[in-house]
């Protein structure tokens, strides 16, 4: 396993968001997380990648303890993920946003003294032709539409060269055929380059025709994992989202299995 939480929980003023969760996900598998808003998604995000510290239980990376590690060290590990709302720098161009991935990597810096438009170019020149944005490297990252920019988000993302993705919500916002072609190219660059997924998302469709692994959250808690038909077919899963929401029921019980 790439990624690992035993008995994870964290509690806000007494109110357990997250409630002693064990977590497996195995290396080079396209995991998502699914659940109701609410179910501590972020939550256990936030404590994987570093921004937010656990009450208590432990992270392992790789067979390492990464459980008090901040998160810009976790990031060099190779730790790298994105947020529900787009982070961008909206007025450099999306060449520059990529290749200031590419120096922090590095350890570099802008500097007056040293011009950095021709720094790491192949490098940031390639990533931009994986992600679709190499004909628009010299627009600026703010005037993309919002599937552009999340191509952005992921060419950054990919500058930071990532062992594991954690990606929340990473087609949120998107109409549905730019979801399936945002995912499409998610799950190729993973395959291709060798890397494990873990993402959450709440389009149905979207979770059982890409991921090769499910975990369900609600309330805090797992209430059921494994391959996407074992988790259509669980009677937790169904008893929960038929009561709670039965659109997604409904996705559960006609989407066809891909395993």
């Amino acid at each position: 396993m790439i990624l690992q939480a035993r008995g994870l929980r964290k509690e806000f003023d007494g109110f357990v968001a997250v409630g002693n969760v064990d977590l497996d996900v195995q290396e080079g598998s396209l995991h998502a997380m699914i659940g109701p808003n609410g179910a501590g998604k972020t939550t256990l995000f936030n404590m994987l990648t570093g921004h937010l510290a656990p009450t208590r239980g432990t992270i392992t990376f790789a067979g390492r303890d990464i459980t008090h590690l901040p998160a810009h060290t976790r990031c060099m590990q190779g730790i790298v993920r994105s947020f529900q709302r787009t982070h961008i720098f909206p007025r450099l161009t999306v060449f520059e946003n990529v290749q200031a991935a590419v120096l922090s990597r590095r350890g570099q810096r802008f500097t007056m003294f040293r011009p950095a438009r021709g720094l790491y170019r192949d490098e940031v020149y390639a990533i931009l032709e994986e992600v679709g944005l190499s004909e628009r490297a010299d627009e600026l990252g703010g005037l993309l539409s919002h599937g552009d920019q999340k191509r952005l988000e992921l060419g950054i993302v990919l500058a930071l060269a990532p062992r594991i993705l954690l990606l929340d919500e990473p087609t949120a916002g998107m109409a549905p055929r730019e979801k399936f072609a945002t995912m499409e190219l998610i799950t190729r660059i993973v395959r291709e380059r060798g890397l494990t997924l873990f993402f959450t998302e709440h389009d149905m469709d979207v979770v059982f025709t890409n991921a090769d692994r499910i975990t369900v959250l609600h309330q805090g808690r797992v209430i059921a994992d494994g391959a996407p038909a074992d988790i259509r077919a669980d009677q937790d899963v169904q008893r929960v989202y038929f009561g709670d929401s039965e659109w997604l029921w409904k996705s559960l019980r006609s989407t066809p299995s891909t395993g």
